[in-house]
C-alpha cells in the first residue's frame, strides 16, 4: 500500500494465477476502526454510492478500504467464480489488519460484495470483528425459492444486515428475519421505505448522500459491537 494511504494495488492469489486489485483508502486523522468495503456486482470500487458511504464513515472516525473484485478490475461486469471474490477477500482483509495495528477490522459490502464478505468468513477465509452487509441480496428478486442463506449461521462473527423496507432483494420479509435468527448473533436494521439501494420513491437524491446517511446506523453499531455491547 503506498505511504500516503490513498490509492494502492493489492496483489491477490486466484486459484488461476495471480492478479491485483485496485484500492482506495479514506483514513480519517484519529480512527478508531478499519473497515474493508466491497461493491455490488454491477459497480466498482469508486462508484458515488460507496465513496459517500466512506467518507461519512471516516467523519464517524472509521478508516475504510475500498476495492474492486477482479472482473471488475479487468472492465468485466458479471462476476467471475466465488473462490476469487474469496481469495480477494482474504488479500485485503490480511492488508487492512496490517494497515489498522491493532485497532479493529470489519468487513462491509454492497449487496453482492457483502454476500462475498458472509461466504468469505463463513470459510474463515477472512476474521474481522463484524460484517455489515449493505442491502444483503437474500434471493433474485421474484424468486424467493432461491435463497443464499444456507451459510450465515457458519459465520462466527456478529452481523449487521441494512436493508431497505422495498427492496425486492427480501421480500417477504419474514424469510430475511428467519436467516438472521438463523446466525450465531446478527441484527437487522430497517431504512424505511429503501430500495435494494436504499433510494426511496418520490425522492431523488444523489447516490453518495443516500449512502451518507447510513453511514451514523452502522457506525453506532460498530461501536457496540467492539465494545462488548453487543448488536441491537
Amino acid at each position: 500500500m503506498n505511504a500516503d494511504g490513498d490509492s494502492s494495488r493489492i496483489a491477490v492469489a486466484l486459484p488461476s494465477g495471480n492478479a491485483e486489485v485496485s484500492a482506495d483508502l479514506v483514513m480519517p486523522s484519529s480512527a478508531w476502526a478499519f473497515a474493508a468495503v466491497a461493491h455490488g456486482a454491477g459497480a466498482g470500487y469508486r462508484h458515488p454510492f460507496l465513496t459517500g458511504f466512506a467518507d461519512a464513515l471516516a467523519r464517524e472516525g472509521v478508516a475504510t478500504l475500498r476495492f474492486n473484485f477482479p472482473y471488475a478490475e479487468a472492465g468485466r461486469r458479471m462476476p467471475g467464480p466465488a473462490a476469487h471474490a474469496i481469495a480477494t477477500w482474504a488479500a485485503v482483509h490480511a492488508e487492512l489488519a496490517e494497515r489498522a495495528a491493532g485497532a479493529p477490522v470489519f468487513a462491509m459490502g454492497k449487496s453482492y460484495g457483502g454476500r462475498m464478505a458472509s461466504m468469505a468468513a463463513a470459510e474463515g477465509a477472512i476474521d474481522p470483528v463484524g460484517l455489515v452487509y449493505l442491502g444483503y441480496p437474500l434471493h433474485p428478486p421474484g424468486s424467493p425459492d432461491k435463497a443464499r442463506t444456507s451459510h450465515l449461521p457458519d459465520v462466527p462473527q456478529p452481523q449487521l444486515f441494512v436493508e431497505g423496507t422495498n427492496d425486492p432483494f427480501i421480500d417477504p420479509h419474514e424469510q430475511l428475519e428467519a436467516a438472521v435468527a438463523s446466525c450465531r448473533v446478527a441484527a437487522i436494521a430497517w431504512i424505511d421505505g429503501g430500495g435494494h439501494s436504499f433510494e426511496v420513491k418520490g425522492r431523488k437524491r444523489p447516490p453518495a448522500e443516500i449512502a451518507a446517511d447510513l453511514a451514523p446506523v452502522v457506525a453506532d453499531w460498530l461501536r457496540r459491537t467492539h465494545s462488548g455491547a453487543g448488536p441491537t
